[in-house]
């Protein structure tokens, strides 16, 4: 998944400076549906990290079932932390 190609299938441009606050939320809305029905652990995980970005991503024990999945969503959350400067 190429994170520009992701911007543009949900928020409709790659410029996250002009998405409009409605278009934010139409965009997370169908994040929140293509990841509560896909089945590929690879492209679950990326729209995961996609919606973490967005503050929208749901918890970790809801969102993967697999301890491992979890793990490396712990890793990505520090790795966003540490990039922020938290």
């Amino acid at each position: 998944m190429d994170f520009d190609d992701q911007l543009r299938r949900y928020f409709g441009t790659e410029d996250l400076t002009t998405i409009a606050p409605t278009t934010l939320e139409v965009g997370i809305d169908r994040m929140k549906v293509d990841f509560g029905m896909e089945k590929d652990r690879s492209r679950k995980f990326a729209l995961w990290t996609l919606m973490y970005m967005f503050g929208a991503a749901p918890d970790l024990d809801i969102a993967f079932k697999s301890e491992e999945d979890r793990e490396a969503a712990r890793d990505f959350m520090d790795m966003m932390a540490k990039a922020a400067g938290e």
